[in-house]
């Protein structure tokens, strides 16, 4: 195929050194325990739509989204703490992994909307909210929302779909003070 050796490789298996155990993969991440007790987080090159993973890799997808998520953790420095320790990882994986704190992980995704879009305007078109939050009638896909509003939802397993829940919801999962924390 013409061209096709402009097409980076894609990444989907890794060859790690002895002393990374996997712990788990999720729809586009893999979890891996570090020998020194931290965990890596290696960005594959999977792609997950609608809560599926699809068939096709994205060549290079991985890299991008670590480069992305640590841009963000070095803006958000001294504002909001966070699980980053290192990009010290093996080889194989360097540009799509980095070390990170083991933490407890909420069972909330944390989305802040600012357009309606998603799985947002679906529940808007039903309720006219998303999570609990009121909107005005007239809202279009794409329409810029009055101000940023708070729209948590659990953590599906592979294969099921996140479900979208209100803040009190949130407060049943996780408690009042992490709740407030989280939002």
């Amino acid at each position: 195929m013409p061209g096709s050796d402009r097409i980076p490789p894609v990444a989907d298996d890794y060859d790690l050194p002895a002393g990374y155990r996997h712990l788990y993969s999720g729809k586009v991440r893999d979890l891996f325990e570090a020998p020194n007790g931290h965990l890596l987080f290696v960005a594959s090159d999977r792609i997950s739509a609608y809560d599926w993973v699809l068939p096709t890799l994205i060549p290079d997808k991985g890299r991008i989204l670590t480069q992305l998520s640590l841009w963000w953790f070095d803006r958000m420095q001294g504002v909001v703490p966070n699980h980053m320790v290192s990009t010290q990882v093996p080889k194989s994986v360097r540009g799509r992994a980095m070390l990170c704190e083991p933490l407890e992980m909420m069972p909330v995704e944390c989305v802040v909307r600012g357009y309606l879009a998603g799985s947002g305007l679906t529940e808007y078109v039903a309720t006219r909210s998303i999570c609990g939050n009121g909107l005005p009638p007239g809202l279009k896909d794409g329409s810029k929302l009055p101000k940023p509003i708070f729209t948590p939802a659990t953590k599906a397993p592979m294969g099921e779909h996140d479900v979208n829940i209100t803040y009190d919801e949130t407060i049943v999962l996780v408690g009042q003070e992490e709740a407030q924390d989280l939002k």
